[in-house]
């Protein structure tokens, strides 16, 4: 049974100014698992890709739960990636529901959807 959808659509452009405005923007969105993974990117337009899907998954999952980001906290919410290359979303908390997770970037957006059954 489903208990929650979300969706978010982020310019890639908006998180480009969060970034170069606040240093810690990306420690306040990303995990410390994901920030190892962000560190690998060579190209800055991947690393920005990459922070804003995971900018985009977090709230689309807020949306779904119906709580929003402030009950929520970006710390609490980690994407992932299966071996097949797929994202997968651990959040605390959350732990006994199954998350359907996509991600999908543009040359100027960020789309996530997230899908909660039980």
């Amino acid at each position: 049974m489903i208990s929650g959808i979300g969706i978010d659509i982020i310019e890639l452009s908006r998180i480009k100014k969060a970034i170069t405005r606040n240093n810690r923007f990306i420690d306040r969105i990303l995990t410390e698992n994901e920030k190892g993974v962000y560190e690998t990117y060579k190209k800055e337009q991947r690393k920005l890709e990459y922070v804003a899907g995971r900018f985009a998954a977090k709230e689309a999952f807020a949306k779904a739960t119906g709580k929003g980001i402030g009950k929520l906290s970006f710390q609490h919410i980690e994407i992932l990636t299966k071996e097949n290359g797929a994202p997968m979303m651990n959040v605390q908390g959350y732990e006994g529901e199954k998350i359907y997770l996509s991600i999908t970037h543009s040359k100027q957006y960020a789309v996530a959807q997230v899908v909660i059954t039980k």
